[in-house]
């Protein structure tokens, strides 16, 4: 945590580096404004992440059904399991995570400041990150995501320290960097252009910009430099989708796989494969909706789909399942408002709504795993 000065073409800009789940963060957002006396307060913080820390987010059904029905199910689950994560963090500190955010927001209210949200939209910036993966890079995200659930996200001292002195989500991305590069490109290089880009397109004489502490040297070499595009940093890339063209293929080796079995060894060989193709990825996909703790009937939605929806890429098992599993069901008001209380691995598959999501991503892993194995065996019958 720490302040720092800059003077460009008139204005002063003071910012200030924190940490969300400091107390001491608190302390020091509130003393440099009232003793620097802006004109401006900026926070780094866009209008959904602000009403996210204003007032826990409220979901309800229809929001949910819209996740699903936009493949975001992976992402979304994501978002819960880290913003949970978030909270345990702040909780144990004693602090609720963007506590010097809103500490900024209101002083200024009082002080009758005009205050200025400075971050990119979220979504955008989730949606940048996700267009620009790699299949790989996706794959080893998620990887991360489920090991960390069933690692019991353990939370020690040694890790509270190091959010002490560092804002959590760029902790999380310089771990996460490693394995996934244009994850931080997004989330934090390109996200220092926005917000210094934004602060110097405020109209202040002085102004004091509220970051995360990850984000101070980034920003201030950033307001250094000339003024970035903003229009090129809130554009979502649009590129050939991989599993798009995967499911496409797939399809194809099939009924190529299909079509040359009966040609050079007739019905009974043809059978036979249609029959291994149907047993291998029914049985994998319902395997995958039992583990998520699916309702009999989502097992059997799982096993029945799965050898059909595995040929068609615009539809999935796991939504089936999903769906199924929704109708038996159905989630409560409580599942909903429970849905950033999750504490647990244990709290996932209790949870209505999560457990939805996660027979949707069980069932799909299975279903994709049924595709690896039956399209080579299928082969070797030839």
């Amino acid at each position: 945590m720490s302040v720092s000065r800059i003077k460009l073409k008139g204005k002063e800009i003071i910012l200030v580096g924190t940490a969300h789940v400091s107390e001491k963060s608190v302390e020091l957002v509130k003393e440099t404004i009232e003793k620097e006396k802006p004109d401006a307060v900026a926070v780094e913080l866009c209008e959904k992440r602000k009403e996210t820390i204003r007032k826990a987010k409220k979901w309800d059904e229809t929001e949910i059904y819209n996740v699903i029905k936009s493949g975001r199910t992976y992402l979304f689950l994501m978002q819960l399991f880290l913003s949970n994560f978030q909270r345990r963090i702040g909780e144990d500190l004693g602090v609720k995570a963007g506590s010097e955010m809103i500490a900024a927001m209101d002083i200024a209210k009082e002080k009758g400041i005009k205050v200025f949200l400075v971050d990119r939209d979220v979504q955008i910036t989730l949606k940048r990150a996700f267009s620009m993966m790699s299949w790989l890079e996706k794959f080893r995200l998620f990887n991360d995501f489920v090991l960390g659930m069933f690692s019991g996200e353990e939370i020690n001292e040694e890790l509270i320290e190091k959010l002490k002195k560092k804002d959590m989500i760029s902790e999380l991305m310089d771990e996460l960097s490693r394995e996934v590069p244009s994850v931080k490109k997004v989330l934090v290089d390109e996200r220092d252009e926005y917000i210094a880009a934004r602060i110097k397109q405020i109209k202040a004489k002085k102004i004091v910009a509220v970051i995360g502490a990850g984000h101070l040297d980034g920003v201030k070499n950033a307001l250094k430099k000339s003024v970035h595009d903003l229009r090129e940093l809130e554009e979502v890339p649009k590129k050939r989708s991989f599993l798009k063209f995967f499911g496409y293929a797939v399809t194809a080796i099939f009924f190529f796989l299909i079509f040359y079995g009966f040609y050079q060894h007739g019905a009974d060989l043809t059978v036979e494969m249609l029959w291994k193709w149907f047993i291998i990825h029914g049985v994998l996909s319902a395997i995958g909706t039992a583990l998520a703790f699916g309702h009999p009937l989502s097992i059997l939605a799982a096993f029945f789909a799965s050898p059909f929806t595995a040929l068609h890429p615009a539809i999935a098992a796991g939504w089936v399942a999903g769906a199924v599993e929704a109708k038996v069901r159905q989630p409560r008001v409580g599942d909903f408002k429970g849905l950033f209380k999750l504490n647990s691995v244990r709290d996932y598959w209790k949870n209505r709504v999560t457990r939805i999501l996660l027979v949707i991503v069980f069932a799909n892993i299975g279903s994709s795993l049924g595709t690896f194995i039956a399209l080579p065996y299928m082969a070797s019958l030839l």
